[in-house]
């Protein structure tokens, strides 16, 4: 599904000319944001259920240079869901090409906000995540 789409602007580049690292980042969480919006976890959820989530792992595989002007859309899937664990994917896309610019995948865990310790996803958030779970392979 898609999960975000924006701009590259001139302050995303970096002195090599072409969007720095910490953008695509920062234009991964945003997409993370929507993805997990779609199965529940909303900033509401977090705070009602005093809940969080942790980022615990991250690869990022750069394909292909963005710049000033290039815009993107990011797609995402699940790609694991169970008790306390997340497993998804995201792909950057030059929006004009369809290139693919970067690939994301990242392990998330549920943690109970007060005590910050790992703790399970309620049922319902597994079963929609679960709903949302594609097989991926690397694009070549």
């Amino acid at each position: 599904m898609e999960t975000y789409r924006g701009a590259v602007y001139p302050w995303h580049c970096d002195h090599m000319g072409h969007m720095n690292v910490m953008w695509y980042v920062g234009k991964f969480d945003e997409a993370t944001w929507n993805l997990f919006a779609a199965i529940g976890v909303t900033a509401a959820y977090l705070k009602e259920s005093r809940r969080g989530t942790a980022a615990v792992q991250q690869n990022i595989t750069y394909r292909r240079e963005l710049h000033a002007g290039d815009t993107v859309l990011v797609r995402s899937a699940f790609l694991e869901a169970r008790g306390k664990v997340t497993k998804f994917v995201h792909e950057m896309r030059n929006a004009q090409t369809d290139e693919v610019s970067a690939i994301c995948v990242l392990t998330g865990v549920s943690i109970d906000s007060q005590t910050r310790k790992s703790c399970p996803f309620p049922e319902d958030i597994i079963a929609r995540a679960q709903a949302l779970i594609r097989p991926y392979a690397l694009p070549a």
